[in-house]
């Protein structure tokens, strides 16, 4: 039985259409005895019966067509396979909170090209980062924020970020890949007409893995964008109220002010920014062991 219901969930995992030609399979052999291709040609490919005769469900009866190995098993194994567990059991949809995130992030991205905004948004910050920058040197105020920003990453990522959904539709997509190259080798046309169908079904799977992408990033842009907008606002706008002392970067060397360019037309505060953010980040991302991408 245990050998039997892995057979079957194998079969359910390369897609509905398996566990479709294994019901009609089934049927057929429980009500005639036996089945053969001739019976059950209109309701499936020759690629998916041949599949169903490797994986050992389907054997031969002695010259007098096909029986089914362990009926009994393979019924029970087939009302408990779920071959669109993937997409199924998740809500892909966005929250009001999400388009609230959304709206939040589109607006703060303006307030880089539109000094009104920019101004609103630093100034509303600043009222709690201010003391902050008043008594600390900016390098200082810069890795505290980026710190924790990196944090508050690593939290959302592993909170929101579903690797598993990542991993589930690449590997839907390589069975698919397999089947196709195995259809072709056999110039089997009806399967490849199947496959076709399915990967335009899938379609609709891949906006559903991109909205599990968007939505944690989204919420980590919420956070970020503002406090880097801060950042900017101090540096461009209002000034550094500490004077910091000199930076030395590696090949850089030494650098007076932060907005001199270090790579290119990339300013020295922003480097600096995304140095401790990403290494940080990256530190707190294993200490959580979370997933950005699917494994395997």
């Amino acid at each position: 039985m245990p050998r039997t219901a892995q057979k079957v969930d194998e079969l359910a995992d390369e897609g509905e259409h398996m566990t479709d030609a294994l019901a009609t399979v089934l049927d057929v052999a429980e009500e005639q005895g036996t089945v053969s291709w001739s019976d059950v040609s209109d309701e499936m490919t020759s690629g998916e019966w041949g599949r169903l005769i490797e994986k050992g469900v389907l054997v031969d009866a002695d010259g007098n067509g096909f029986v089914i190995d362990d009926p009994e098993g393979t019924r029970d194994a087939l009302d408990e396979a779920d071959p669109t567990a993937m997409t199924d059991s998740v809500d892909f949809s966005f929250t009001t909170y999400d388009k609230m995130a959304v709206a939040t992030v589109f607006v703060m991205m303006i307030g880089y090209a539109v000094n009104p905004v920019r101004t609103l948004v630093g100034q509303t910050l600043n009222i709690v980062l201010g003391p902050l920058e008043s008594v600390l040197p900016f390098y200082l105020v810069i890795l505290v924020l980026a710190v924790l920003t990196g944090l508050f990453s690593a939290l959302v990522q592993d909170n929101l970020m579903n690797a598993e959904i990542m991993a589930g539709y690449r590997e839907q997509t390589q069975k698919l890949k397999e089947r196709r190259e195995k259809a072709k080798e056999r110039g089997d046309d009806e399967e490849l007409q199947k496959i076709q169908e399915e990967q335009m079904a899938m379609m609709s799977e891949n906006l559903d893995v991109f909205k599990a992408q968007f939505r944690p990033m989204i919420w980590i842009m919420s956070f970020t964008i503002p406090v880097f907008l801060w950042m900017y606002w101090i540096v461009r706008d209002l000034g550094v109220t500490v004077a910091s002392p000199v930076i030395v970067y590696p090949l850089a060397g030494e650098v007076s002010s932060w907005t001199t360019g270090i790579l290119g037309p990339i300013e020295a505060w922003i480097v600096w920014y995304a140095l401790i953010s990403m290494s940080f980040g990256q530190v707190m991302r294993k200490a959580l062991n979370v997933q950005t991408s699917p494994s395997g």
